[in-house]
C-alpha cells in the first residue's frame, strides 16, 4: 500500500485497530498506523495533511 491507497489504508486500519474511535485520534498518531499497517510499502516523509484526511475519511467511511 502507499499514501495514495486511501481506500485501502482505511479498510486495513478498520480491521487492525477495531477498538479505535478515528475521530479522537491525531495526525501524528494516524501516521505511525499507517506506517506501521502490514503491506504498508511507502516512504514516510511522502505523506502530508491532505493524504491523512483522506485515509480518515476512508476510515470512517468503513465503519458505516
Amino acid at each position: 500500500m502507499k499514501w495514495t491507497d486511501a481506500q485501502e489504508i482505511g479498510v486495513a486500519l478498520a480491521e487492525a485497530h477495531p477498538e479505535a474511535k478515528p475521530l479522537e485520534i491525531r495526525f501524528t498518531e494516524l501516521h505511525a498506523m499507517v506506517c506501521a499497517l502490514e503491506g504498508f510499502d511507502d516512504d514516510p516523509e511522502a505523506s502530508n495533511e491532505r493524504r491523512l484526511e483522506a485515509i480518515l475519511t476512508a476510515w470512517l467511511e468503513e465503519l458505516d
